[in-house]
């Protein structure tokens, strides 16, 4: 059936990391991806171990940037070492819990929560901090579980409806561009700075 390994990590409800196989076969990343171009500054909030954060990079190319962060240091360790194993130099990843990070002020072209934005502490604030960051023709994405319930990911009780991220979004100065199925687990949310 599905491959996924157990990880224990501090901010996550009962989280666990995907394989790239069984991520490919619930929704196509490079889908999520679409609207990053060459030359883009990329940030990936709850990067895990890089999925994301690596096809950016080479999306992006030598003359973009890719930040990431995530608070399980093991898991940035292991982007690190898989960017530098494919030759990735465009990759500034830190050990840090996502409502203290804000990389730039108005430089960012794209910022992707994958599956984790009801895993943060204060996710209203996290939201805040990417509009922070965002250039006014940036792009947010938030890729999610649909709020149903399942026999793997988080718990139903704590995932965000398409509704509940409409209205966090709204408080954190966006408009939702999108909303639309991702897959038949999750859904993705684009929005744009007001």
């Amino acid at each position: 059936m599905f491959t996924f390994s157990l990880v224990c990590c501090m901010a996550c409800h009962g989280g666990f990391s995907l394989d790239e196989q069984t991520r490919c076969s619930w929704y196509n990343p490079e889908a999520v991806l679409e609207d990053l171009k060459e030359g883009m500054t990329f940030v990936d909030v709850g990067c895990g171990d890089g999925f994301f954060s690596l096809i950016a990079a080479r999306k992006v190319g030598a003359e973009g940037k890719v930040y990431a962060v995530d608070i399980d240091a093991s898991r940035v360790e292991k982007l690190q070492n898989k960017a530098a194993e494919q030759g990735l130099t465009n990759i500034e990843a830190m050990v840090g819990r996502a409502e203290d990070a804000v990389f730039c002020r108005g430089c960012a072209d794209f910022v992707l929560y994958s599956m984790d934005l009801h895993d943060f502490d204060e996710p209203q604030k996290v939201l805040e901090n990417a509009r922070v960051m965002l250039k006014a023709s940036g792009v947010l994405v938030d890729l999610d579980w649909k709020k149903m319930q399942m026999e793997f990911g988080p718990p139903e009780r704590i995932r965000f409806s398409e509704a509940r991220v409409a209205e966090m979004l709204e408080l954190a100065d966006f408009r939702v561009a999108s909303t639309k199925d991702a897959g038949p687990y999750h859904y993705l949310i684009t929005a744009k700075p007001k």
